[in-house]
């Protein structure tokens, strides 16, 4: 998975579609960028309960813009480690300090950022954004993907372990003992 991690690299929001895609190809499209990580794949059910709960909007036309799939993004990759609750409250807090298209970039260079250097890829996190920002949204993303990348290493890990372990060959079976009459 190193080598996967290493090329890993999530559109920035300017580059992902804004003519508006359907829910398959949606769904998709996150798929296809998130599938190198291993863990964090959405369905369309899960896209339209995220909808229908209020955590992206509704699609217009059914077609989802750059916001929606850039929140998607964002969903699939906290939601392994934070309720869709506290996925909202991030949501709120973050909209209250940056625009979409601020928070999501600054979260894809700090996942990458974070990505490789969990992978011993990098011996030293960069520093993304500006350093003197030390606001608590800003705090509390870090801190989710600090969280979100530590599950993809030990995954990662243990899926390596798991494969290079020798299959378990069955007991032998002992010979059967001929017993000579006295």
């Amino acid at each position: 998975m190193p080598a996967c991690i290493e090329q890993f690299r999530l559109p920035r929001f300017r580059e992902i579609p804004d003519v508006g895609l359907y829910l398959d190809q949606t769904v998709k499209y996150v798929n296809r960028y998130l599938a190198p990580l291993g863990c964090l794949e959405i369905t369309s059910s899960m896209v339209s309960n995220y909808v229908k709960k209020g955590y992206i909007s509704s699609p217009v036309r059914k077609q989802y813009d750059a916001d929606q799939i850039a929140y998607l993004f964002f969903i699939s990759v906290a939601k392994s480690v934070l309720t869709m609750e506290n996925i909202g409250r991030l949501f709120d807090m973050q909209k209250k300090a940056y625009t979409a298209q601020i928070a999501y970039d600054f979260f894809c260079m700090e996942l990458e950022n974070m990505l490789q250097y969990t992978f011993g890829i990098k011996d030293a996190l960069e520093v993304v954004g500006t350093p003197e920002d030390k606001s608590e949204a800003k705090i509390m993303l870090r801190s989710t993907i600090t969280a979100v990348t530590h599950i993809i290493y030990l995954s990662s890990r243990f899926d390596t372990m798991t494969a290079e372990e020798p299959a378990e060959q069955p007991p032998a079976q002992e010979e059967p003992r001929l017993t000579l009459p006295e």
